[in-house]
């Protein structure tokens, strides 16, 4: 039985208003985008847990709401038409959604990620493209991290360019592993040896599966399996904790070696410096879509 969807176009001080008249009205979901979005107008909006927004939402935001029967849609339109709050709104549609293969359609939103023309992140039911000379195999779960965010990218890039460029990687330590990406890409690259650990155990099950997977050796366990140190140190979190752990990061770091962190948007850029001062003097390493990668060499 086909659900139906119901399309309206409304201003941003209205999207609070009509997402609880539609949830009130018997919409099973209501997702809200960009109205503007693969135009010159597209808007993009970034945050970080435990802060406000920079910005309430997209200026011109498509709502699309999905209810059981075109009846109910139908309704819930007529009754929106009606109220005051609905007179910058516009009706786009009330269409039939097919009954889909979700599981398909949710692999098909997942491709292979290049990182690197000859690096890529590749999902299970993909093949390698042709060009790809080092591969991660890696399907979305609980863990964060697929290669898709900017932050995960940039670390991988910064990898791929050591270990291509002959510079050893040596002992290698992913804090906040989460996927256990960071640390495969290590291993994948030349590292000698490598811890990977997390606060969360499901991350540390998931690094575990998803290196057996990938046919890499580390050692993957809660933050006290992290000893000693090391020549690489890599930190995908956020910059609040990146800010807290600068002395415990930074005690892991052998004479010579290389901190690598990310998480961090352009703007905190000047925080994590001071954060790290007493220790190492970070730079800026690589930048995209308002996320920076920061690294020091200690």
């Amino acid at each position: 039985m086909s659900l139906f969807e119901l399309i309206l176009l409304a201003p941003v001080h209205e999207v609070e208003t009509l997402s609880e008249a539609l949830e009130a009205l018997d919409a099973l979901s209501v997702s809200v985008e960009d109205a503007d979005a693969q135009t010159p107008a597209e808007q993009a909006l970034f945050g970080e847990p435990g802060m406000p927004p920079p910005k309430a939402g997209w200026e011109h935001s498509r709502m699309v709401s999905l209810f059981a029967t075109e009846a109910l849609a139908r309704d819930a339109a007529s009754v929106l038409a009606a109220q005051d709050f609905f007179a910058g709104c516009q009706l786009v549609a009330i269409s039939p959604v097919p009954v889909q293969d979700w599981v398909r359609l949710t692999q098909s939103q997942f491709t292979p990620v290049e990182i690197t023309p000859e690096f890529w992140i590749v999902p299970t039911w993909h093949e390698p493209p042709a060009q790809a000379r080092q591969v991660i195999r890696l399907d979305p779960g609980l863990a964060f991290g697929t290669g898709t965010h900017p932050t995960t990218g940039m670390c991988l890039r910064w990898i791929a360019g050591q270990g291509g460029a002959g510079q050893p990687l040596g002992r290698v330590l992913d804090y906040g592993c989460g996927s256990g990406i960071l640390a495969i890409g290590a291993a994948k690259f030349g590292a000698v040896e490598i811890d990977a650990v997390d606060i969360d155990e499901a991350a540390v099950e998931s690094t575990r599966a998803n290196a057996e997977a990938n046919h890499v050796k580390l050692h993957a366990g809660l933050p006290d399996k992290a000893v000693g140190a090391y020549q690489t140190v890599l930190a995908n979190i956020l910059a609040t904790p990146l800010k807290v752990l600068a002395p415990l990061l930074c005690s892991h770091v052998e004479k010579g070696g290389n901190l690598v962190l990310a998480g961090i948007l352009e703007r905190q850029a000047d925080e994590l410096k001071a954060a790290y001062l007493p220790y190492c003097q970070l730079q800026v390493h690589d930048q995209e879509d308002g996320w920076i990668l920061m690294t020091a060499r200690l």
